[in-house]
């Protein structure tokens, strides 16, 4: 029987589900997968020290989440494009000496959007977060279709060079693979006036988390006729998300993100084609 340790390396996932995820994915393949937690916060924060461990460790791949996404990037040996231009890494696949950094985070999004939030109107979207998984989130957006997309975070400089990355990738391959997407800065004093006239709002910081609690705005942003996209899954129900549910807003949860970046990275590790319908019912099961 075919053997593959994997694991995720990151702060606080004790409540992580991808353990159960991918190691029941792997059982109706028949393969023996075993996929561990290495919690920076009991392990240390050095990422590459754990990579390097996990590599004499025997491990085949790491999933890599908050707040590591973008700090393991100097200790790979190869990124794949989408990662390099993203510039945020959430799949390691050790590839005899060498590992190399992939990116699922987007392509999870992306599908989890077209299928939860189907017709959803994406002429402007805000989106709170330009960190990792931010970065990831920000580039399905622009593979969709949005029209424009004002990206907000705490640190202005770091919302500044993801939009000006994102719109420099977008003007490059608009011709061939993209409608036309623009992205750009803004401060989170700009919400107000932002979010009075969006289509939308995606929601890519920590806050909401079991260790993270709380809403990331003040709840009398939100409005009727706004959908809300959360990239948070533990809770599934987060409280941003709870409010906007009672203003009759569409909603998108973070389980679907969840799932289909999990398929991906399985794909990667293993090279067995996953059944995300399957991994979506786990989902259901274990939440």
């Amino acid at each position: 029987m075919t053997s593959y340790l994997t694991g995720l390396i990151g702060s606080g996932i004790g409540p992580s589900l991808s353990p159960p995820l991918h190691e029941r994915e792997a059982a109706h393949h028949g393969l023996r997968y075993v996929y561990r937690l290495l919690d920076t916060d009991r392990l240390g924060d050095d990422v590459g020290e754990l990579l390097r461990t996990a590599r004499r460790f025997g491990y085949d791949g790491l999933n890599i989440t908050h707040p590591c996404k973008q700090a393991v990037i100097p200790h790979l040996d190869e990124l794949s494009p989408d990662a390099a231009m993203l510039g945020a890494v959430n799949t390691v696949v050790f590839d005899g000496e060498r590992a190399v950094g992939h990116n699922t985070d987007w392509t999870g999004f992306a599908e989890s959007f077209t299928r939860g939030l189907p017709g959803a109107a994406t002429r402007h979207v805000v989106q709170l977060g330009a960190g990792g998984a931010g970065a990831a989130v920000a580039y399905a957006l622009l593979t969709l279709g949005v029209d424009v997309l004002t990206i907000v975070d705490a640190d202005p400089a770091r919302a500044a060079a993801l939009a000006d990355r994102l719109a420099a990738r977008h003007a490059d391959r608009h011709a061939v693979h993209h409608r036309a997407g623009r992205a750009r800065p803004s401060g989170t004093g700009d919400l107000p006036a932002l979010l009075a006239e969006a289509d939308g709002l995606v929601h890519a910081t920590p806050t909401g988390m079991a260790h993270h609690p709380g809403l990331p705005l003040p709840a009398e942003l939100l409005r009727p006729g706004l959908w809300v996209a959360d990239i948070v899954y533990r809770p599934l129900e987060t409280e941003l998300l709870k409010r906007a549910r009672a203003l009759g807003c569409r909603t998108l949860d973070g389980g679907g993100m969840v799932v289909f970046q999990a398929a991906h990275a399985f794909r990667l590790f293993t090279g067995r084609t996953p059944d995300a319908e399957r991994m979506l019912a786990h989902l259901t099961e274990l939440t």
